[in-house]
């Protein structure tokens, strides 16, 4: 039997995962739900471990893997939705990315918003601490805007014929778009010119 507040943090864990298509960190679960120590959620987390409701690797940032209803997970998986795959983003130092769809592949429907979608593969791991990984998958909505904070797909570069895309956090400071990793021992990218390509809203992996 789960508690009060562990039903409150299993709820906002599904409903984050349906929407982002990835776990929130065990800060957003704090900010959720109201508690300030970070060991207080891991206890919390730690019980619905011990219930058969998630699986947590401590080794990994945002290793968290829900474990739903059998029957309510094979509804899920028949709500799927082909995206095209548009090439390799890098995550890292930028690539140049082929604007060319190399295959259509099946994604969670929660994962594909119906609006203009794609997917790229990523490579480098300067997004690690927002959970995405080395060849991570990560679903894209066709946008030319952003808000402060957004996962984007951008190209970056000294003017408009720049054509190495990367995948960072959008901000908008001092007059200048920062374009900032999520990997502490790397620096943001203060580009001339940056144009948005689309908004990440999820990520998805192979097991």
């Amino acid at each position: 039997m789960l508690t009060g507040r562990q039903q409150e943090i299993w709820k906002f864990l599904t409903d984050y995962v349906d929407e982002h298509g990835y776990p929130p960190t065990v800060r957003e679960i704090g900010e959720a739900v109201g508690l300030a120590s970070p060991s207080t959620v891991h206890a919390h987390l730690a019980n619905l471990e011990r219930a058969g409701l998630i699986k947590r690797d401590p080794t990994k940032p945002r290793a968290l893997e829900l474990r739903r209803d059998p029957m309510t997970e094979r509804r899920r998986a028949t709500d799927v939705h082909r995206l095209p795959l548009v090439g390799e983003i890098a995550a890292g130092g930028p690539l140049l990315a082929e604007q060319n769809v190399e295959e259509y592949l099946s994604v969670p429907e929660p994962l594909a918003g119906g609006g203009e979608e794609f997917l790229v593969r990523v490579r480098g791991d300067s997004m690690v601490n927002a959970g995405i990984l080395e060849g991570d998958l990560v679903v894209v909505r066709r946008q030319q805007s952003a808000r402060d904070g957004d996962i984007v797909v951008a190209l970056a570069g000294a003017d408009e014929t720049a054509d190495e895309a990367t995948v960072k956090r959008f901000f908008r400071e001092d007059g200048r778009i920062r374009l900032q990793p999520e990997n502490d021992a790397l620096e943001p990218i203060y580009a001339e010119h940056v144009q948005i390509l689309g908004k990440v809203t999820g990520v998805f992996r192979s097991l």
